[in-house]
């Protein structure tokens, strides 16, 4: 198994953004400390995203943040990620999901359908592949239950996206304690709550219109009503906003509830540039 603790970035840019900056930004965070730097797959070749930090990169893990499961086959996937350890060792960690309908569907009205069954075909698949994926090599993004309760049994743990250290809380309980519990935290480094929601609140609404991350909040306690209108109290569960020690808290908080380690992912006011100087902040204070 990954021994991964620390804190990692997630970033929609690493993977997305310019390429030539995108290697910069991974080997400065590096240098900086993070343990990890996950990437999304909304689409585009992965593995060479992948490929293209691990090479900019010395020794951090670099993980998918998730893997698409509906965008690949395990026959391909059990390949790149061959080729990528062969050339870069064990810094590859693979986290895999079913992503969301509304997503999925684009491609193909109906595709979407059967998740868990969904996400159970491809670990078989991944397991007959020659070479296979190793179990302790791979993540599950899994929020409820029952997917939970298949990444307990094949796989080393959980990389859940848009969860509150209750959520982490719960799959620790699920996975046991030789698991590995890799929660994803969205931050806002602003101390000015109006600006701080002006930032958070459309990106967050974004996501709760997919039923698998408005489902969970409902399990965690908050009523439909509020996740529907992604109202204040539901924004400040899911994003910590504010100076460094109150990233720091909420990170401290994911801790005490089980987690192994925490992907910060920092939002600004412009969604597309890197946001260098707020990792710098970040890490800052974490030393």
């Amino acid at each position: 198994m990954v021994n991964l603790s620390g804190v990692g970035v997630w970033s929609m840019q690493l993977r997305y953004g310019d390429p030539g900056e995108s290697a910069e930004a991974a080997a400065e965070l590096e240098e900086l400390g993070y343990s990890a730097l996950w990437v999304p797959d909304v689409g585009g070749p992965v593995f060479d995203s992948v490929g293209h930090l691990l090479d900019a990169t010395r020794t951090v893990t670099v993980a998918t943040g998730i893997l698409n499961l509906w965008m690949h086959t395990p026959e391909d996937t059990a390949k790149g990620f061959a080729s990528l350890t062969a050339a870069h060792g064990d810094r590859f960690l693979m986290g895999i999901g079913v992503s969301h309908a509304p997503l999925v569907d684009q491609a193909g009205p109906g595709t979407y359908r059967r998740p868990l069954t969904a996400m159970e075909t491809f670990l078989d698949g991944l397991d007959a592949a020659d070479p296979p994926v190793p179990a302790d090599r791979r993540v599950l993004a899994a929020l409820g239950p029952k997917m939970l309760g298949l990444a307990a049994r094949r796989s080393a743990g959980v990389h859940p996206y848009l969860v509150t250290p209750d959520h982490t809380r719960a799959a620790r309980a699920a996975l046991g304690d030789d698991a590995l519990v890799l929660p994803e935290q969205t931050v806002i480094l602003c101390a000015d709550r109006e600006e701080a929601h002006a930032i958070g609140r459309p990106w967050l609404q974004g996501y709760l219109g997919m039923a698998n991350y408005a489902n969970n909040l409902v399990r965690l306690g908050f009523s439909p009503e509020e996740v529907a209108s992604a109202s204040d109290r539901v924004l400040d569960a899911m994003i910590a906003w504010g100076d460094e020690a109150a990233v720091l808290r909420r990170i401290d908080e994911h801790r005490a509830a089980g987690a192994d380690h925490v992907a910060v992912q920092v939002l600004t006011a412009d969604g597309k540039a890197f946001p260098r100087e707020e990792w710098r902040r970040l890490a800052a204070a974490l030393r």
